[in-house]
C-alpha cells in the first residue's frame, strides 16, 4: 500500500493543526490521528446540498451560504442542482484550505472554484450571517466540530434565515429542540459517510 505524503499544514485561530495528507489519487485532511475529511468519502456533503437545493426547488436567484469549503464535495452537488441565476458565497476560515483546493487538490474540485456563480470568502461563516443575516435564502454549515458551537448565544444570527442546513458526525438532540424553539420546522436526516457504506452522520434541515 502506498504511504501517505503530507502536503501541507496550517493552524486554525486556537492553534488546531490541520495536514493535508496525500495517497496515490486520494487526499485526506487531517487533526491529529483523526480524518476530518477524505476524498473517497463525500456521501454526506453532498446529501447537505441536495437536501438543501430540493426545499429551494422553483425558487429564482437563490442566494446559498456554504459554511465551510473542505473538498468542495457540497459546493459542487449545490451547483449541479441551482440554476444559472444563483449566486453560492463559500466561507473558508483558514486561508491554507482554499490555497490547497486551487493548488494541490485542484482535481479535486474540479474546476467549481471558476464557477461565476461561486464567491470565497475566507472569513469566519458567523461573521458573515450576522453581518447580513436575513439575505439568504439557505445556510449551509458543513463544520468539523457539529452544532455544538452554533449553539451559543453569540451565534444567533444563524436563526433568523429562512433555510437553515447544518452537518454533523453525531445527532445532537439538543440542537433539534433549539431549531425547533426558535420557530424552525425540522427534519433530521442520517446519512452515510460513502455513497452506500460508512459512518453515519447527521443532516438537520431546517425551514421556516
Amino acid at each position: 500500500m502506498l504511504p501517505w505524503v503530507r502536503l501541507g499544514a496550517a493552524k486554525t485561530d486556537d492553534g488546531t493543526e490541520l495536514r493535508l495528507m496525500q495517497r496515490g489519487s486520494e487526499f485526506s485532511i487531517m487533526i491529529g490521528t483523526n480524518t476530518l475529511m477524505n476524498s473517497r468519502l463525500s456521501g454526506s456533503e453532498e446529501a447537505l446540498a441536495t437536501l438543501a437545493c430540493s426545499a429551494l426547488e422553483g425558487r429564482p436567484q437563490v442566494k446559498m451560504l456554504i459554511g465551510g469549503l473542505g473538498m468542495g464535495f457540497t459546493l459542487r452537488a449545490a451547483l449541479k442542482a441551482l440554476d444559472d441565476s444563483a449566486r453560492v458565497t463559500v466561507a473558508e476560515l483558514v486561508p491554507a484550505v482554499v490555497e490547497w483546493a486551487h493548488g494541490p487538490m485542484a482535481e479535486v474540485f474540479a474546476g467549481c472554484l471558476e464557477d461565476p456563480r461561486v464567491t470565497v470568502r475566507v472569513e469566519d461563516v458567523a461573521v458573515v450571517i450576522r453581518a447580513a443575516a436575513n439575505s439568504w435564502d439557505a445556510i449551509l454549515l458543513d463544520v468539523d466540530n457539529g452544532p455544538e458551537a452554533m449553539a451559543q448565544q453569540g451565534n444567533d444570527a444563524l436563526y433568523f434565515t429562512a433555510g437553515l442546513d447544518v452537518w454533523s458526525s453525531l445527532p445532537d438532540p439538543a440542537f433539534t429542540r433549539r431549531l425547533k424553539k426558535v420557530g424552525f420546522t425540522v427534519t433530521e436526516v442520517p446519512t452515510r459517510a460513502g455513497k452506500k457504506r460508512g459512518a453515519r452522520h447527521m443532516i438537520w434541515v431546517a425551514t421556516k
